[in-house]
């Protein structure tokens, strides 16, 4: 089976779990079906920044060929595709022409070229929080499942909870939609890795709750920060707050001058880390707290249980399919219910450790060679239709 994968995502400037998930399908179709192929392709871009963006989620020659690029700017490809119906890829490459089917990781959707087309969509939150998007990203989230929904064999989500709202929400049909959840990295740093890492970050100091994310209003960050701030001036808690974010969109005033100014230098806010030192700060963190007001899947949830970090998370149903029983949960709107959830965890170190355990063996059914393997069975289920939209 040859597939041609669009690897656009890795090249935005804030790639995020989307991001994550299109290189680990890249990685792992071919590794772990040897009789498989993907031919990436990319927008216009410099060979050098390709490179690099590849690079960042260890994609080289060694795992995934040369994408092929295509002659024209994302922004100016993406309006081709979703505006005009134009622009095949199979049109500029022999070897994307030649692929069995065309796999579309993300809301930017090209035309199939008449072969069968797979498109995924992680989440309906741009129809449910439509304010939380640029015009420019509500325009894009809405053009692409339009087209997805006209053109694609098959929709892949993450969650039931996510298939469900596509379905309420967007012309997706339900008989288009198939659930295979994302994976996680299932790597744990030793100790004198995460010490080392701490170290450089100037984080070995103090103990510290955990943040990670895209800065944009759907995250609802500055819940937590308000939270941290009324548990240091209520107790006696020597814990920082670490934020650790490549970026976002509408991200300004997330996070109240008030707000940090009750924290002060216990309010650690760092860019883009690499993926080892990341895997690090989940695994130093005493505690993970993620307060978003909506969430398709909950990745970085996993990737704090894959640590063995306890987490307290925003009571949404995507996070409890996801989470089960391993984690704790809060209303996302309730500063003052935050506080004092994290307060008592922190001072409960049994507690701690037990929610530490149970989400280690709950991500654990979370792995990325099942959701390659789920996404594969969609691909033959797709070809043995023999593209029926085509």
């Amino acid at each position: 089976m040859r597939v041609a994968l669009n690897l656009e995502q890795l090249l935005q400037p804030v790639p995020g779990g989307t991001g994550r998930y299109v290189a680990r399908l890249a990685a792992l179709l071919p590794a772990l079906f040897p009789g498989d192929e993907v031919v990436p392709f990319v927008a216009h871009h410099r060979t050098g920044d390709v490179v690099t963006a590849l690079g960042r989620f260890g994609l080289d020659a060694s795992n995934v060929r040369p994408p092929v690029v295509l002659p024209l700017p994302r922004p100016w490809l993406y309006d081709a595709w979703h505006v005009l119906g134009a622009l095949s890829p199979a049109r500029y490459s022999r070897s994307l022409a030649a692929c069995d089917i065309l796999h579309a990781p993300s809301p930017a959707v090209p035309p199939s070229g008449g072969r069968p087309l797979v498109v995924t969509v992680h989440d309906a939150a741009f129809e449910l929080f439509p304010e939380a998007y640029t015009r420019h990203g509500l325009r894009f989230h809405r053009q692409g499942v339009a087209a997805a929904a006209r053109r694609a064999d098959a929709v892949i989500t993450a969650s039931r909870v996510a298939a469900a709202e596509i379905a309420a929400h967007t012309p997706i049909s339900p008989e288009q939609l198939r659930v295979v959840p994302d994976g996680v990295d299932q790597v744990v740093p030793t100790v004198p890795e995460v010490a080392s890492v701490l170290a450089a970050l100037r984080l070995d100091d103090a103990p510290y709750v955990l943040w990670v994310g895209t800065l944009e209003p759907r995250k609802n960050v500055g819940t937590l920060v308000r939270a941290l701030g009324e548990l240091v001036q209520s107790r006696s808690v020597p814990h920082r707050l670490v934020l650790v974010s490549p970026g976002g969109w509408r991200g300004q005033g997330l996070i109240t001058e008030a707000d940090r100014s009750v924290l002060g230098d216990r309010l650690r806010v760092l860019g883009r880390v690499p993926e080892a030192h990341l895997r690090a700060l989940y695994a130093g963190a005493d505690l993970f707290c993620l307060p978003s007001l909506h969430e398709g899947f909950g990745l970085t949830v996993l990737e704090a249980m894959v640590q063995g970090t306890a987490v307290v998370c925003s009571d949404l149903p995507a996070l409890r399919e996801v989470a089960g029983e391993a984690a704790q949960f809060v209303g996302p709107h309730d500063a003052n219910a935050w506080a004092t959830a994290v307060g008592e965890l922190l001072g409960d170190a049994g507690r701690l450790a037990r929610l530490g355990t149970a989400g280690a063996e709950r991500a654990k059914f979370f792995s990325w060679e099942r959701c390659v393997q789920g996404t594969r069975a969609v691909y033959v289920e797709v070809l043995g239709g023999a593209g029926t939209r085509h």
